[in-house]
């Protein structure tokens, strides 16, 4: 059985303490369909996508990480919205309420929510359906995640005849082509018999897209567990784990090899006796064996190696961050982004539920692409005019503001749906020539994109691979997510992802634009989308009301500074 990545199944973890859903909404012309008839669109077509038909599945006392296995369509993820005055306003108001929710990757990992006859939607002068696919952090980043939207909105016909069941490569998702198998027997937990199909393999950069297959159980595997009791009882009381020096690449930082053995050892034993008498016993009664059994026996066993790899490979990420400072100091590798102060909308009661607001601007795409300068850092620009304003009108005008900027990474070869890195980058509000200014946050940018991509700071995530199960999620639990720091990485997120041609259909009718929402938390109450789709981009705002209390506000000095640099382009091309 194929588990999950630790990035992913930190998203995983980390979405029972706070909301990280992705929330990707594409806007189409209104098809005039029912919702009947749209609800079976989506069942048919998410179907086929590979990675709309699985769920996650935890491990007894996750003694390894939870695994993904095949599952079918529920009735509610495709959930229709209708508004007392189907108008754009009103979408907008409901998007909010729904960024305060999340799915449940373990019952079903995406939520279609659908809006039909929405008047007065950009894009467009006839009535409009919107569409909001929302989705776990744990089955994709945003980059991946826009590849499953493109799949499920692309219409299927014609091409070679495929063989049924054989997954092919479609705008860079597994979909399964021919017949879909029968719903098998319920289970006492709510699932089907296909629910035991898992994940064969994680998409790697230039390896084919996640697959689905059945799981092979081997008897000899079974066998070393029915014979182990004795060992996972001896591991189980073990003290002897390699010192008590500090492990370096647990999710969030140095874990003493001491505390860990004393907050996993004992769980660990109960889970092991259990498990391996349970399998034992199976194997001389030649009972059947949950494979999710044997994948937690496997992990068992693999525990004591895991923690020796993580010690290992500590020390590396040790040797490598001594050498990556050496080199920063000689200036062959750029200086790590600066820390901030935080401002206004970093600050606020963390121990109350933020409510959601959102606004979004659609931008012809042709005046964002200002020579020599990415639709980013274009971006960046704008906001950096807009937040400085929004500050100095609030009576909060900050010294120096910055931006954190999520860069996908494409060449380290991560076998994990959430590969990025996030960026500090300083916004330069003290530049008052914004054609310097928009220099110098390019090249921040690449600066902090040429340290990221460094090889040094991948050893540090090879000890993320390795870290157990039980560790990594006890860090989680424990991490104070609700502490803003004294220095922060930057004031709001930027997240900027273009989503491909705007040849995408919803019953027939064309798309007009997309948007995203980077999610909010205790540190970061504003975010920006920054999202192209064939000739149009749009820049969405995501807040707090209790940071941002008047969104439209700040919305207004957004868009009043994209004209200005757009603008000033203008007059820098004549």
């Amino acid at each position: 059985m194929s588990t999950v990545a630790a990035q992913d199944a930190t998203m995983y973890w980390l979405s029972s303490r706070t909301r990280n859903d992705l929330f990707m909404l594409y806007c189409f012309d209104d098809s005039g369909y029912s919702g009947a008839e749209l609800r079976e669109f989506v069942v048919r077509r998410s179907a086929d996508i590979a990675d709309l038909s699985v769920r996650l599945r935890a491990l007894p006392g996750d003694l390894d990480y939870p695994a993904w296995v095949r599952c079918e369509f529920r009735a509610e993820q495709f959930v229709e919205h209708f508004l007392p005055e189907p108008n754009w306003p009103g979408v907008c108001t409901v998007l909010g309420k729904l960024l305060g929710t999340g799915v449940d990757a373990a019952v079903r990992p995406w939520r279609l929510h659908v809006f039909r006859g929405v008047d007065g939607a950009p894009g467009g002068s006839g009535p409009a359906t919107v569409v909001v696919l929302q989705m776990s952090h744990a089955l994709a980043d945003g980059r991946r995640g826009a590849e499953i939207a493109r799949a499920l909105f692309t219409e299927v016909g014609g091409g070679a005849a495929v063989a049924s069941g054989e997954l092919i490569a479609r705008g860079g998702v597994a979909v399964r082509e021919g017949p879909v198998a029968a719903e098998g027997a319920v289970a006492q937990d709510g699932s089907t018999a296909l629910d035991e199909h898992v994940v064969a393999s994680e998409q790697v950069d230039g390896a084919a897209p996640v697959g689905l297959a059945a799981p092979i159980v081997d008897a000899a595997p079974v066998l070393a567990l029915r014979d182990s009791v004795a060992l996972a009882e001896e591991f189980a009381v073990s003290r002897q784990v390699a010192g008590t020096a500090p492990i370096a690449g647990a999710a969030f930082g140095p874990t003493p090899v001491a505390a860990l053995r004393d907050s996993v050892a004992r769980a660990l034993g109960e889970q092991a006796v259990g498990l391996c008498r349970r399998l034992g016993a199976a194997v001389v009664e030649a009972a059947p064996v949950d494979p999710i059994h044997v994948h937690s026996g496997l992990a068992l066993l693999r525990m004591p190696i895991q923690f020796a790899r993580t010690v290992i490979r500590g020390y590396e990420a040790f040797r490598a961050q001594q050498e990556l400072a050496e080199s920063t100091r000689a200036g062959r590798v750029p200086g790590p982004g600066p820390g901030f102060t935080p401002s206004l909308v970093n600050r606020t009661d963390s121990t109350a539920r933020p409510a959601h607001q959102v606004r979004m601007i659609v931008c012809d795409a042709e005046r964002m692409r200002i020579p020599g300068h990415t639709v980013t850092v274009v971006a960046l620009t704008a906001v950096s005019i807009a937040l400085d304003r929004y500050l100095t009108v609030r009576g909060a005008r900050m010294d120096r503001l910055g931006a954190q900027v999520p860069m996908a990474l494409s060449d380290n070869r991560v076998a994990a749906r959430n590969n990025y890195r996030s960026l500090g980058v300083d916004l330069f509000i003290d530049e008052p020539d914004l054609p310097v200014r928009a220099n110098k946050i390019a090249a921040a940018l690449a600066d902090r994109r040429t340290r990221a991509r460094h090889p040094l700071l991948t050893a540090q995530d090879r000890v993320t691979a390795v870290t157990p199960a039980p560790l990594l999620r006890r860090d989680i639990e424990r991490y104070p997510l609700d502490t803003v720091p004294d220095s922060i990485a930057g004031h709001t997120v930027v997240s900027s992802v273009y989503r491909g041609a705007a040849d995408l259909t919803f019953g027939g009718a064309p798309v007009r634009f997309t948007g995203g929402f980077p999610a909010i938390g205790s540190v970061m109450r504003l975010t920006h989308g920054v999202h192209g789709l064939g000739d149009t981009v749009t820049i969405s705002v995501h807040a707090d009301t209790a940071a941002l209390p008047d969104i439209d506000t700040y919305a207004n000095l957004l868009r009043d500074a994209l004209n200005e640099v757009f603008d000033c382009a203008a007059g820098e091309l004549r």
